[in-house]
């Protein structure tokens, strides 16, 4: 499945688009406008990056955090360090444990969170801005020919932004 994404400055060249689409034959249930009136970004399906950057730092933080959990252990057994006197070796232990495991919640919002939030949205995240600021996109979601057409015909619209894709996920 193919994907070509248009961006238009405004209602009336989406609107003008979209019928010059229908009017070239191209099938409409193909075709969506997104922006004000239309669908938004979450209807479509385009990629919230905060949610994905929650979920990877989620999904980090089920094996981090225990993991920081013995690996403060190991290492407080390893070295001997006697850093709180007063809680005994299992006290020192469990707190080594405890620092290990806040340690690895860290790592999972940092890295986890960081890394969704660069990585998950690919170029989700400009196409977002972009319906932030009031524009409107033109998806077509069809066969390389149907979107080869489609581009000769939004090309005419003079669009800001023009790109395909190509759905990694069939091949």
């Amino acid at each position: 499945m193919n994907y070509l994404v248009a961006v238009l400055p405004d209602r009336i060249q989406a609107e003008a688009a979209y019928s010059a689409l229908e009017k070239e034959g191209l099938p409409m249930n193909k075709v969506s406008i997104l922006g004000r009136g239309y669908k938004s970004a979450d209807e479509f399906g385009l990629i919230d990056p905060n949610e994905q950057a929650k979920k990877q730092s989620k999904l980090m933080a089920y094996w981090l955090i225990p993991f920081g959990f013995f690996a403060g252990i190991a290492f407080n057994i390893t070295t001997g360090l006697d850093t709180f006197a007063w809680a005994g070796p299992i006290g020192n232990y469990l707190i080594a444990g405890l620092l290990g495991a806040a340690s690895g919640a860290m790592g999972s919002v940092f890295a986890g969170g960081g890394v969704g939030l660069a990585l998950g949205s690919g170029d989700a995240l400009p196409y977002r801005n972009r319906l932030n600021a009031g524009k409107y996109l033109i998806v077509v979601k069809a066969s390389e020919t149907i979107t080869r057409q489609a581009t000769r015909i939004l090309r005419q619209f003079e669009p800001e932004n023009i790109q395909g894709y190509v759905d990694s996920e069939g091949v």
